[in-house]
């Protein structure tokens, strides 16, 4: 067995229930109580899988998502400001629909190539690809096998999901879903990257699955 990293992204939150753009919002939202209903679940469900290591983004979401996790088996969280979601600067809290109406142009153009622009005042996809492909290195040099938990955000996860399997970053809002509390398994091979499955989410119950998010 090679390294197995696990991607989740946080559970539920305001903001995911209505599609508002939330990265690195000052008032820092946690989670609804049915995300942390999913990290429960979550915990319940991997607890009795043997892990090495878990890195979590700072923001309190995802330290929310987390803790289930660790209180259960005894281990530390490691916080890594590489796995912070995107920062939307001036669309922090905004919705998608308003941002067209008031920065049309702006949106169509990250929209189009959101690697390489950004929303003004925020970041570009291949900032958020060379943060958190460090936190990846790091992993990498030191472990050598193992179960590797990396909990952190929508966008964050489906970048470093293209850094380790070669795709555009450009492409990182059009090849993968990602719901919250959706759980990836990507394991590095002496071959490379060997995606175990994408988006898993049989953790949750039923109720917790048909919850609306984005």
């Amino acid at each position: 067995m090679g390294l197995m990293l696990y991607f989740l992204r946080h559970g539920q939150t305001a903001y995911s229930k209505t599609g508002g753009y939330c990265g690195k919002l000052e008032n820092d939202p946690g989670l609804t109580p049915e995300g942390d209903e999913m990290a429960k679940a979550f915990a319940d469900t991997y607890a009795n899988l043997p892990w090495t290591a878990i890195y979590v983004s700072p923001l309190y979401r995802t330290r929310q998502t987390a803790k289930p996790l660790c209180e259960a088996i005894g281990l530390r969280m490691q916080l890594r400001p590489g796995l912070q979601e995107i920062g939307y600067g001036k669309w922090e809290g905004m919705h998608p629909t308003d941002i067209d109406q008031q920065y049309h142009d702006l949106y169509v153009k990250w929209l189009t190539d959101p690697a390489w622009n950004a929303p003004p005042g925020g970041e570009r996809g291949i900032e958020i690809a060379r943060r958190s492909s460090k936190v990846i290195e790091e992993i990498e040099q030191t472990y050598q096998t193992g179960n590797i938990l990396i909990v952190s955000h929508k966008a964050t996860i489906r970048i470093m999901l293209c850094g380790l399997l070669g795709i555009d970053i450009k492409y990182y809002r059009d090849r993968f879903l990602m719901p919250v509390a959706a759980l990836s398994l990507v394991e590095l091979t002496i071959s490379g990257p060997l995606i175990h499955f994408i988006g898993d989410r049989s953790h949750l119950n039923d109720y917790l699955r048909s919850l609306p998010n984005t």
